[in-house]
Parts: structure tokens; sequence; C-alpha cells
């Protein structure tokens, strides 16, 4: 059997996916990209042609949620601008770090990732209370940490956001996750500018995946969060093993 043509029609699958469990919560790319990987990608191509479907997955997801009256950007600017600066830096980082190193980095921030979802996953599973607006002196540098790790990696930078808005801005779960979308939306765009100017993004693979994401974000986007979060956690954590195994062992078809 031709494992690489079954990999390759498995893209736009993998894509929708992706597309689905980034829009309800985060971490899509860590099934994205351990796939580019397998097809041949080097690590920091796939790095940079897995943006491709993030692009697209959150412009549809950020117009649904808009078109639902889910979106409040009210002051949102506090949080995108160093996020979007910061990812700048983190894509730059990224591009010019050796591939194998790359590679392995990939695997040992999957298992990072793996602690994050599995430790009290009540925590992302529920909704919570809007606390009091954070500070944003604690912000500004909180949210430019967070650009920094979504420009270098997407995989897992879903997560870090809804933390970062639930506990450090004071918003709902509910509305983290739609400002989430915008905020990815807007940094991806400068992250991936980075890597298309580097001449490391595949147009055809990075296409492939956009239809599966943009289709995957269009659903996700009518679901209610509660119906597919728990699902969503319990995949997570299967595709993080899998995937860290793959990329530490060097595993590739």
């Amino acid at each position: 059997m031709d494992y690489s043509l079954l990999l390759l029609a498995a893209v736009p699958v993998t894509g929708f996916l992706a597309g689905f469990i980034n829009t309800l919560a985060g971490s899509g790319s860590l099934i994205t990209l351990p796939i580019l990987i397998l097809l041949g990608l080097p690590a920091n191509v796939a790095n940079g042609t897995n943006r491709v479907g993030v692009l697209l997955q959150n412009i549809v997801a950020v117009a649904t949620f808009r078109k639902r009256g889910a979106l409040e950007t009210a002051g949102s600017w506090k949080l995108i601008v160093p996020t979007v600066l910061g990812s700048v830096l983190g894509a730059e980082l990224a591009v010019d770090l050796d591939e194998a190193l790359l590679r392995k980095t990939i695997g040992a921030l999957m298992l990072v990732m793996l602690v994050v979802v599995s430790v009290q996953p009540g925590r992302w599973l529920a909704a919570h209370a809007a606390g009091k607006p954070g500070n944003i002196w604690i912000q500004a540098p909180l949210f430019f940490a967070i650009g920094i790790y979504g420009g270098f990696i997407q995989a897992g930078v879903g997560i870090l956001l809804l933390a970062g808005l639930v506990l450090g801005a004071g918003l709902t779960l509910v509305g983290a996750n739609a400002l989430k979308n915008l905020i990815v939306l807007i940094f991806t765009t400068a992250a991936l500018i980075v890597f298309v100017v580097n001449g490391q993004v595949h147009w055809g693979l990075g296409l492939l995946l956009a239809l599966g994401q943009g289709a995957g974000a269009w659903v996700a986007a009518r679901l209610a969060i509660a119906r597919g979060a728990k699902f969503v956690h319990w995949v997570l954590i299967a595709i993080l093993v899998l995937s860290a195994i793959a990329l530490l062992g060097d595993f590739s078809l």
C-alpha cells in the first residue's frame, strides 16, 4: 500500500477535524503538523504551510461568531497588538531554527501540551464566570509571550489564549473562545507573511488543508461548546501522545 497517497487523501479530512477542534478550543495543529511532516515536508516548511489552513479556518470562524453576535471586540486591541508583535518575533525564530532541531522542539512541545490539557481538564471544559479585567501591565507581556509561542509554532496556542483570556483578561469561556479566533486570525496573518517571505510554505498542501479546516470551523462555530468539549479533550490527549512519539522518534514515510 502507498502510505504517502493515503496520507495525502487524509489531509482535507485531518484539516476538517483540526478546524473543528481549533474553533471549539485549540491545538488542532497537533494533528495537522505531524501529517505534513509525515508527507515529507521539512519541519520548518510544515510549520509555515500549516498557517495557510489556520488562516482560512479563522476567517470562517470569526465571520460566523460575528454574525451570531458572539464576538465582543471592545478594547481587544490591548491584547491583539502585543500578541501580533510577539508572533512576528516567534516566526522569525522558527524560520532560522535548524530543521532537525525544530522537529525535536515540536515533539517536546507536544509533550508539554499533553500535561497542559491533562491536568485539571475541568478548568478548560466548564464555563467560567467573568472576573475582573486584568491589569494592562500584566496582560501586555502575557499576550506578547503567547504571541511568540504562536508565531514559533501554532500547535497549542489556542489553549494558551483561552487561559490568558479567561484567567488573565477576565472573560467568560464563551466570550474568550470567540475573541481567541479573532486574535489567532490577525497574528497568523503576520506570521504567515514571515514564512512566505522565507520560502517556507507549500501552497498545494496548505490550500488542501485549508479547505478541510474552513469546513470544520464552519460546523464547529454552530455547535454548543459543551457538546464537543469532552470528546475534543480525549482526542487531543491521544493525538499528543502519538505525535510526540512520531516526531521524537524521527519517524517519516
